[in-house]
């Protein structure tokens, strides 16, 4: 009789035990969980925000224009000049989630030396541009600066950029305005998906305030689409991606950089070449 008292109370002390780390982990989830739905702004954006009266020191010709949308916001865009004898048209450049354009600064001239002008578009928060942020503002100041470049380009002197972040931005832009061509570099499908990679064990779809579906403005957009990803890139990952193929029409191409990362794809080769034939075109 004392066996079985004894197997029972080792029973009951084992599932106190295991009861009371089910609450340290349930809690420690449920905490998580919170964390990640009021501060996913934090967690995704890493703006650094600049003085209105901030000069940037670019080496390359540059123009910085402020344009007031509220009384609460201004919209902030830099302007390189092509350095070939003819400029060709623009690239709107839509960048990541990271600092301002001070940190992309270092693009413009592959795209210059070519003939096309470079603007890039800081987002509410990011340098010198100021707002709200939201989703549908990303996409509303995108539409401001397509108007602005229409003032002075045709619509196939229009070639839209988005990096990272930017992408699912400028395939947006692209599926409701025309333009020369879509290049996009280091896409997402969507921003659950991305974050799902990181936080598998929470329902992001439905917690993230963000959605950014590149794979649904993809399948409206009439120009030539090119997308750039590298197979070592561990913020969003290939297969990520990959996912976007299906959405492309039968001349769009899909260029995979062997080894490349998330930030280095300008250092291969392939990158540049590649680059350099859209827009000699």
């Amino acid at each position: 009789m004392s066996f079985f008292v004894f197997i029972f109370a080792d029973m009951e002390s084992t599932y106190k035990k295991l009861w009371k780390w089910f609450k340290i982990v349930f809690l420690i989830y449920v905490l998580g969980g919170i964390a990640l739905y009021f501060l996913q702004d934090f967690l995704l954006f890493r703006p650094v925000s600049l003085k209105r009266d901030h000069n940037y020191d670019f080496t390359e010709e540059h123009k910085d224009i402020n344009i007031p949308i509220t009384e609460n916001s201004n919209l902030n865009i830099v302007q390189f000049f092509s350095t070939d004898s003819v400029t060709k048209g623009v690239v709107l450049y839509f960048h990541g989630n990271k600092k301002n354009i001070s940190w992309y600064a270092k693009y413009p001239p592959y795209f210059t030396r070519d003939g096309y002008e470079v603007w890039i578009i800081d987002y509410p928060g990011f340098g010198k541009s100021t707002g709200k942020f939201t989703e549908q503002i990303l996409y509303d100041w995108a539409d401001h600066m397509y108007k602005f470049a229409r003032s002075k380009f045709n619509a196939d002197s229009i070639i839209i950029y988005g990096k990272s972040m930017g992408t699912g931005i400028a395939a947006r832009l692209a599926s409701v305005q025309p333009c020369k061509k879509l290049i996009l570099e280091t896409p997402y499908y969507d921003f659950p998906s991305v974050l799902k990679q990181y936080f598998p064990f929470y329902p992001v779809d439905w917690m993230i305030h963000y959605k950014i579906p590149t794979h649904r403005y993809l399948q409206n957009v009439a120009a030539p689409i090119t997308i750039f990803h590298g197979t070592d890139d561990d913020v969003i990952r290939y297969k990520n991606a990959e996912r976007l193929k299906k959405f492309l029409k039968p001349a769009d191409e899909f260029i995979t950089i062997k080894d490349g990362e998330h930030n280095d794809l300008f250092n291969f080769a392939a990158t540049v070449e590649k680059l350099h034939s859209l827009l000699i075109k």
